[in-house]
């Protein structure tokens, strides 16, 4: 734990652990504060009040500039409304839920979500204390985005790549094909930290990265 704590105070990055543990979210979903004074705020989290409670009383004092949304499952971005209506800060995201996804699973969709800014592949948000390339990285689902720290040189990897588990590919909007196209991708980047929603921080992230694919590849051969 000391370790964790030490890491993120290096990178001046803050969590907020949601609690709503489950098969789906380990401990709960990880709620990132990036920078200080001027913040953004990356995965919102779910509809929750306690949640809202503990990110707003994180943040006191402080002006918040970016709501940044990976995607649009229930426990990522519903949280977004409530915190853009307390803060006034715009929401970044790809795009609404995809329509017909998740119609099977139990990692049901934010349907309400629409991010008032859609970012794109290679798209910069700057703000006072942090600057973040957006990665378009579908494949857990079609409308996924990482946001690499390109100062901090870390990744916050929502559920493309967790700190505890693989990621679930759901047809239609979720894709083995783009998961495997977009973990390779990562690979051959030189983020030195990954900072995933769910689970703790990744170091050594590229060596992690290949583990995966490596087992995916080896469940096709199975």
């Amino acid at each position: 734990i000391t370790e964790l704590l030490q890491l993120y105070r290096s990178h001046g990055i803050r969590r907020v652990v949601a609690n709503n543990p489950s098969k789906f979210t380990a401990w709960g979903t990880g709620t990132y504060l990036l920078g200080e004074g001027h913040v953004a705020i990356v995965d919102p989290g779910p509809a929750d009040d306690a949640h809202l409670a503990a990110l707003l009383a994180a943040v006191e004092g402080e002006t918040v500039t970016h709501l940044l949304v990976t995607h649009t499952h229930a426990d990522h971005s519903p949280a977004a409304a409530a915190l853009a209506a307390a803060t006034g800060a715009p929401t970044y995201g790809f795009g609404p839920h995809p329509a017909g996804a998740d119609d099977h699973t139990e990692e049901h969709g934010d349907v309400d979500f629409v991010p008032d800014v859609a970012v794109r592949d290679g798209d910069v948000i700057a703000g006072e204390d942090f600057e973040v390339e957006c990665l378009h990285t579908p494949g857990h689902i079609s409308n996924h985005v990482c946001f690499a720290d390109r100062t901090r040189r870390c990744l916050f990897s929502g559920d493309h790549v967790m700190g505890w588990s693989t990621s679930v590919i759901s047809p239609p909007a979720g894709s083995i094909t783009d998961y495997l196209t977009n973990l390779r991708r990562l690979v051959g980047r030189d983020d030195e930290v990954y900072y995933p929603t769910h689970g703790p921080p990744i170091p050594d992230p590229q060596a992690y990265v290949q583990s995966l694919i490596d087992h995916r590849l080896l469940r096709e051969r199975q």
